[in-house]
């Protein structure tokens, strides 16, 4: 007697679970995040967003706390505004740095596309920054320099980064990689 190939007695693997089996045939997750990149290549990558990052995250939190505390308190008893404000400011000098250096070979041709996306991915992290702040300036009542500072800085920077970085890859840099003289 033959046996039929779904009489053999086979290991579970989940291959045949409609969830586990998309995940089963597509490339690894790392595969994926280095989309053809060598890990060197993608470290770079990493790097260089992470140095714009911090450009623009020092005039972020200089904006916003040079708005809320500086000189004149311009927007002292408003703190959502504060962070709009520095966000929208630090996002015209993340997509510059971005654009030209750390995404350089996959950027677009279509400024003004690439830029509204980008602006969409920020408004995405911007919500996040903004919602952290919310949360704990206005629902948890803490309200001191140090914990908007926190809230919107911190946790709300961790979170929106990455965020970020995956948007920035996988959604406004996707031009076919081109070489660009360093």
């Amino acid at each position: 007697m033959t046996t039929s190939r779904s009489d053999t007695a086979t290991p579970d693997t989940g291959a045949s679970d409609p969830v586990t089996r998309p995940y089963l045939a597509s490339p690894s997750l790392v595969r994926r995040l280095l989309r053809g990149q060598s890990v060197r290549a993608w470290l770079a990558e990493v790097a260089r967003f992470c140095a714009v990052g911090g450009m623009a995250y020092v005039v972020d939190v200089g904006l916003f706390n040079l708005l809320r505390f500086g000189p004149g308190e311009l927007l002292g008893e408003k703190p959502l505004t504060a962070k709009v404000l520095s966000v929208a400011v630090s996002v015209l000098v993340a997509w510059l740095g971005n654009r030209h250096w750390t995404f350089a070979r996959t950027r677009r041709d279509e400024r003004h596309h690439e830029l509204a996306l980008f602006v969409l991915v920020n408004v995405g992290g911007m919500a996040i920054a903004v919602g952290c702040l919310a949360v704990s300036h206005y629902a948890m009542g803490l309200t001191s320099p140090l914990a908007d500072n926190i809230a919107a800085n911190g946790v709300g920077l961790v979170l929106g980064t990455a965020f970020r970085y995956v948007c920035y890859r996988y959604v406004v840099f996707t031009a076919r990689d081109r070489a660009v003289a360093r």
